[in-house]
């Protein structure tokens, strides 16, 4: 009886010896209180009431009218490198989220190997094999040869959720990594937009400066015969001439932007520079549609950065989770069953040439765990930075959205004063040339009426520009352009 008991305590021991150095690596894995993000944000833009309508939802095709436009972005969608390279990049996420899965899942292998062997006669192997008779009459083969088939497996127990979190992590950094695709599409859309719009506003300009050129034509000739008749002295010639020369090389400085803009746009979607074919009659009587933004909240659904952010911070607390399960011990199994003989025609007899092995172990670190813990801290790091990332792009969109619809309003009463100014000027320019041929005021204020005439017209066309790209750059940050 004395002895059952001493059984039982001694088959306990190892058990119990297991227990206490579990609970000795529980009690010394780290924890660390994560911080939770803030996704407050106001329940309207500044200044502005609440819509019913929001224009993020409206399709490009259908946010822009110009079909040369729309043509560049359709081939800009499928030629542009950075969006490939970025397509190539969901391709590589894609692909880890497979392979997490198959991280949790059994592994199954199927081997065959074949071996030969021969002992030294004077060794305790080579003197057994030396003495020893398969059967009757027959020796044991020298050398000796070994030939095995059959199917193994292991298997990882997922008792702690490591590898399940892993793979889900995976699957929400390639969500991050579409909507990063889906921003870089908002981008490069608007990036295509605001330089169609420039090149357009450049063409306006050209056109006004040669229409300038013309006038002050006009002028220089008037001022010449002013001159002849001893009305004019030959100072007022040369400043006409001057100012002439100074438009007629803005007009080739214009021509250079113009050229650039059109290898920017070219470079875009992804063509040698050739020309960009566009209209750019009735520019300056474009009208600007209204942006609708609703409410600031629609921002953490309908901004590709914001979800993107949003899903590489969820992604950061499950690495936080793997770095943590990585300090408990790992349960593995490995199991086995095939065939092995010394000759090939022994391997179908069974059950003598049959083969079959299972074993568990339980794995847990004790000592020197400085790596681990280097882990589990860099994964708490990021975890924090993430929090920060997100709300940094949350508050920034709403600041981005908030700045983009003062501008657009303060743009449109800019414009509607620069077009009176214009019209002033414009009506200044021939009453100026009048009273100068008349001889009521000086060459001076026909130069300097035709100089601000020209200078307003150029600004009212750059302000039309800004108006046209602030509207575009709404239309991102409210989230429109990848859907």
């Amino acid at each position: 009886m004395n002895n059952f008991k001493l059984n039982i305590t001694l088959g306990l021991k190892p058990v119990v010896v297991c227990l206490l150095l579990l609970g000795t690596i529980y009690s010394c894995i780290p924890s660390k209180s994560i911080r939770e993000e803030n996704t407050a944000i106001p329940e309207n833009y500044q200044g502005k009431t609440t819509d019913t309508l929001n224009s993020a939802t409206i399709q490009w095709r259908e946010f822009f009218s110009d079909a040369y436009l729309i043509s560049l972005i359709d081939t800009a969608l499928v030629n542009n490198q950075e969006l490939n390279i970025m397509l190539r990049q969901i391709d590589v996420a894609q692909n880890e989220v497979k392979a997490g899965k198959g991280e949790y899942l059994p592994f199954v292998d199927v081997k065959a190997g074949a071996e030969v062997e021969k002992v030294g006669e004077y060794t305790r192997n080579g003197a057994v094999e030396k003495n020893l008779n398969i059967r009757e009459d027959e020796e044991f083969p020298e050398p000796l040869t070994d030939y095995s088939a059959g199917i193994f497996a292991s298997w990882e127990l997922d008792v702690w959720k490591k590898l399940r979190n892993s793979k889900k992590s995976a699957v929400l950094e390639y969500l991050a990594t579409v909507e990063g695709k889906n921003f870089m599409i908002t981008s490069l859309i608007a990036e295509i937009a605001d330089s169609y719009y420039e090149l357009i506003a450049l063409d306006n300009q050209l056109s006004i400066i040669e229409q300038n050129l013309e006038i002050q034509g006009n002028a220089m000739k008037m001022v010449r015969l002013q001159k002849q008749a001893a009305r004019a002295t030959e100072l007022a010639v040369k400043r006409f001439e001057a100012e002439v020369l100074k438009n007629k090389s803005h007009k080739f400085e214009v021509q250079q932007q113009v050229v650039e803009t059109e290898n920017k746009l070219n470079f875009l979607i992804g063509r040698s520079p050739q020309r960009i074919e566009r209209n750019s009659e009735g520019f300056i009587e474009s009208e600007i549609d209204t942006i609708y933004s609703r409410i600031p909240a629609q921002l953490l659904q309908n901004r590709p950065d914001i979800r993107r952010a949003e899903f590489e911070l969820q992604a950061s607390k499950l690495d936080v989770k793997v770095a943590r399960a990585n300090f408990y011990p790992s349960i593995g199994i490995k199991a086995g069953i095939g065939l092995e003989a010394f000759k090939p025609k022994y391997l179908t007899e069974t059950p003598q040439s049959l083969l079959y092995s299972t074993v568990g172990d339980l794995v847990a670190p004790l000592i020197n765990r400085n790596a681990l813990k280097a882990a589990y801290n860099t994964a708490n790091a990021r975890q924090i930075q993430a929090v920060f990332e997100y709300e940094k792009s949350i508050l920034g969109g709403y600041i981005e959205v908030a700045n983009q619809l003062s501008k657009l309003e303060n743009l449109k009463n800019t414009y509607e004063l620069k077009a009176d100014q214009v019209k002033t000027l414009t009506e200044s320019i021939n009453l100026s040339t009048q009273l100068f041929q008349s001889a009521r005021v000086e060459y001076i204020e026909v130069l300097l009426t035709q100089r601000e005439a020209l200078e307003s017209k150029m600004e009212l066309v750059e302000t039309k520009r800004d108006q046209l790209i602030a509207r575009v750059d709404i239309y991102r940050a409210l989230g429109g352009g990848w859907n």
